[in-house]
């Protein structure tokens, strides 16, 4: 039987967990306090850089990414953001749509697959 590794656990979520060789990421939210789209986006991605690399692997090994913006009018600014992180040659899949965020203030949370490195 493979083990399932959970990290920053609380009592509703974990915030990664890893399985057979693959890291899934909840869904990561702004937590620096910034209020624009791109400081948003700018600190999501820091998040996941992080995680990734706690749980052995980084933003070159993403499977899949989901992204979900509370207006969607704000892609395109996200965008530039993402341009700037991803890293080149290795673009994941994804899904961008609009959502009703948990909390009013986030304008953007962001779901990850990843193959551990």
């Amino acid at each position: 039987m493979t083990t399932i590794t959970r990290l920053c656990v609380a009592r509703r979520y974990s915030e990664a967990a890893v399985f057979n060789g693959v890291v899934y990421l909840g869904g990561m939210v702004p937590e620096g306090g910034a209020t624009d789209i791109r400081g948003q986006t700018a600190d999501v991605l820091a998040q996941i850089d992080a995680h990734l690399a706690a749980c052995g692997s980084d933003k070159s090994r993403i499977l899949r990414t989901q992204i979900f913006l509370a207006d969607i009018a704000d892609i395109a600014a996200m965008n530039e953001v993402w341009d700037e992180w991803v890293a080149p040659g290795h673009a994941p899949p994804r899904a961008t749509v609009q959502a009703a965020l948990a909390d009013p203030a986030w304008r953007i949370e962001i779901v990850v697959t990843a193959a551990v490195a």
